[in-house]
């Protein structure tokens, strides 16, 4: 009877330990627009990150993901279950993501990759003191998307209507960079229709219209929805031969003409680092959001070029970051 009670007693002091044990490992949940394949696989270099703090998953970190599948309107309900789930943090890589984060709750930190000016948009009271329970990367696209236009100016000389393609959210700050590009394409003597993508199946219809309103050339933004469907926005570009510039080196890589922006790996990773510290006890409210703002690439496809017919200006070749032949 003895030797019964202690190993009934030291199994359930084995259970308790094991039951603390999963209570002291956290969870967080992941919130993206697009499908949860994608938001996995972007949140990659995070979860490096995070795994070098001593986070891993499926040992001592849980993570839950959570995917619109290109549905906005559903992230509300899907931060809701993320909340009820009593998640340690939420990552939230888009505005309209973070907007829906911050709307359900004050107490759990959020942490975010956007675009969007998180000041002008009501994230954060300012870059260096966030205050409240919200802060991350920021990867000044507002600035980006005017460099871009002048790239594929300089890139195209002839085009003279370049067609935007961009997902329409309801966060008011991305409308004053819109109009103030307007206004810069309009000095340098280019029409800048816009064309609002807001899934896979718009990308079809929005490259046949660009090309049926004369456009010579696209620039393709940051939103979620073409970090998403590379493949399928290089093809189009291919099949109409529309010369296009893109926001990460990845689209180059595989085949797109030309690339200008952060290197979204190390992006991530800054995600991840932040995820680690707010983990480990810190607040958001006193880490400063990060600006990327450093390692911007040129990445020029000389053999997409090739193929476009187009003379790649050497002053252009002189200022890439690579050159991919």
């Amino acid at each position: 009877m003895k030797r019964r009670d202690f190993i009934l007693t030291a199994a359930a002091a084995l259970c308790s330990s094991m039951g603390r044990a999963q209570q002291a490992s956290p969870v967080v949940g992941v919130l993206g627009n697009g499908p949860q394949q994608a938001i996995r696989m972007n949140f990659a270099p995070a979860k490096a990150r995070l795994a070098e703090m001593g986070y891993v998953e499926g040992r001592n970190l849980t993570l839950e993901y959570r995917g619109a599948d290109d549905q906005l309107d559903r992230l509300p309900s899907l931060v809701t279950d993320l909340v009820h789930r009593g998640v340690a943090a939420i990552f939230a890589p888009s505005g309209p993501a973070t907007s829906a984060a911050k709307a359900a709750t004050t107490t759990i930190p959020i942490i975010f990759f956007t675009g969007f000016d998180p000041v002008a948009s009501g994230f954060v009271n300012s870059l260096n003191q966030p205050g409240g329970n919200v802060t991350g990367v920021f990867i000044l696209a507002p600035d980006l998307i005017f460099k871009r236009l002048e790239l594929l100016h300089e890139l195209v000389p002839a085009a003279k209507t370049i067609a935007f393609l961009y997902t329409q959210t309801a966060i008011k700050s991305g409308d004053l960079s819109y109009e103030n590009l307007r206004h810069t394409a309009e000095a340098i003597g280019v029409k800048l229709p816009f064309f609002n993508v807001t899934g896979p199946s718009d990308l079809d219809q929005s490259f046949a219209r660009a090309e049926g309103e004369g456009a010579g050339a696209v620039i393709v933004h940051s939103d979620s929805v073409f970090l998403n469907n590379r493949q399928k926005i290089i093809a189009l570009a291919a099949h109409y031969k529309l010369p296009a510039i893109y926001f990460v080196r990845e689209y180059a890589a595989e085949g797109g003409l030309i690339s200008y922006g952060p290197n979204y790996t190390d992006a991530y990773r800054q995600v991840g680092d932040i995820v680690g510290r707010v983990l480990k006890g810190e607040k958001p409210e006193n880490l400063p959001v990060r600006q990327v703002n450093t390692k911007i690439e040129l990445v020029i496809n000389a053999k997409t070029a090739n193929s476009l017919g187009l003379t790649v200006p050497s002053s252009l070749l002189g200022r890439a970051d690579e050159v991919i032949e």
